[in-house]
């Protein structure tokens, strides 16, 4: 790290020598702005004065003389024009600008390339980089932190162009600006250092300091001059702090240590207990495949078992249904037969009563032929002979009697429809 912070400055030169000076610096320091020595004078003025010399010694001479003088004015008065022509060229480099003035009053400024200025005192006071970001570096030393512990150094980096080059040169110049700059850079620095405890004091290297830029550049801008970029690449703490932080970052990496090893000795076993999950998951899967082949054959089983409860159900149904439809069919049959039957009954009555008629008929003549024949004894009411016993006897005797006379046939000579014998008296 530099231990001194960057000089910017303005030298006088040559021509020839501004290129080397703007791009190279003298000495170790920036040089932004080059004043270029001015070339041109009235030394040019001899060669006229000789010329028109000459001019008179060639009209007041004659012969080879007034020839060789003659030509002799005309060459010189030719060397002067061209000495002036060439005095009166002024290159302005690609990247930097002239500033122009007269009389030493800026009248403007020369963009790159050739120009020619043919007046003595039209001049270019300065050359000045304008596309170039000059880089600066400022090491502060000794700032203090909140907690008011002073640091051993902070460098500060920071890039910057020169955008109006009129302004740069009127108002500050090259050596004052330099002041000024790094005034500038230690007041924004130490404020920002206030900002920060000393264990965040590392923090600061690499860290954002765009509110830095922007200050900057607002209090820069007056001079015609943009901070194009900034930054803290280094910060040093005091060497008491450094070793307690020292210490600090031996404990903290122990602590790294231990907590690397309790995060490896936490993965294993994270990794052992997911393994056992995936066995106990593999093994419940497994149970569960068994469990759910277990169900799915349960239910065929039950469905079997459904089936062919469903099937004998439908089966005695069936059976019930048809036996049921045949006794139906039976009776509404049998229903039929006798409504037809009643039908032809009640058509054919008349038949019928005929019919009916014609079997008493047969009946009466069947029952007549069949009706016993009646016995009459004559009795002589004098004998005396009318007790109950005797015609007791008689009664039993008379059947006998007739079955013989009759030959079998059956007849009940001397008894009623009743079985019993009648009597008539004679």
């Amino acid at each position: 790290m530099s231990a001194e912070f960057s000089k910017i400055k303005e030298s006088l030169a040559s021509w020839s020598e501004i290129r080397q000076l703007l791009r190279g610096g003298e000495s170790g320091r920036l040089v932004p702005v080059v004043i270029p020595k001015d070339r041109r004078g009235f030394a040019w003025l001899t060669l006229p004065f000789a010329a028109l010399y000459l001019a008179g010694t060639a009209v007041l001479a004659g012969g080879l003389i007034s020839f060789l003088a003659a030509v002799g004015a005309v060459v010189l008065l030719l060397a002067s024009l061209v000495w002036v022509w060439r005095r009166a060229i002024i290159e302005i480099e690609e990247g930097t600008t002239g500033v122009r003035s007269r009389w030493g009053a800026i009248t403007g400024t020369l963009p790159p390339g050739r120009h020619y200025l043919w007046l003595p005192w039209d001049r270019v006071d300065a050359v000045v980089d304008t596309s170039t970001e000059i880089p600066y570096s400022a090491p502060i030393v000794a700032c203090p932190t909140a907690e008011n512990v002073p640091l051993k150094s902070i460098e500060f980096f920071l890039k910057f162009r020169i955008v109006d080059p009129v302004a740069f040169v009127r108002t500050i110049g090259a050596s004052n600006f330099d002041l000024v700059l790094s005034s500038a850079v230690q007041d924004a620095i130490r404020q920002r250092s206030r900002r920060v405890h000393t264990e965040r004091a590392y923090d600061l290297r690499g860290s954002d300091v765009g509110d830095m830029q922007e200050l900057l550049t607002r209090q820069l801008g007056r001079y015609g001059v943009r901070i194009t970029g900034a930054n803290i690449p280094d910060v040093q703490l005091p060497d008491a702090y450094q070793q307690h932080l020292a210490t600090r970052e031996k404990v903290a990496k122990e602590l790294s240590a231990f907590e690397r090893e309790w995060e490896l000795t936490r993965k294993r076993r994270i990794d052992t207990l997911l393994m056992e999950i995936e066995r106990a998951k593999k093994t419940r899967d497994a149970r569960i495949v068994e469990v759910r082949a277990a169900a799915n054959t349960a239910r065929k089983d039950v469905a079997r078992m459904l089936e062919e409860h469903e099937t004998e159900a439908q089966r005695v149904r069936w059976e019930i249904e048809a036996k049921g439809r045949a006794e139906l069919t039976s009776a509404e049959n049998e229903a039929r037969g006798l409504r037809r039957l009643a039908d032809s009954y009640r058509d054919n009555r008349a038949v019928l009563q005929y019919e009916l008629a014609r079997r008493r008929l047969d009946v009466g003549a069947r029952l007549a032929e069949s009706a016993p024949r009646p016995l009459v004894v004559r009795t002589d009411g004098t004998s005396g002979d009318s007790s109950a016993l005797s015609t007791m006897l008689l009664a039993q005797l008379l059947p006998r009697i007739g079955g013989i006379g009759d030959g079998g046939a059956g007849s009940g000579n001397g008894v009623n429809g009743q079985g019993r014998p009648s009597t008539q008296p004679g």
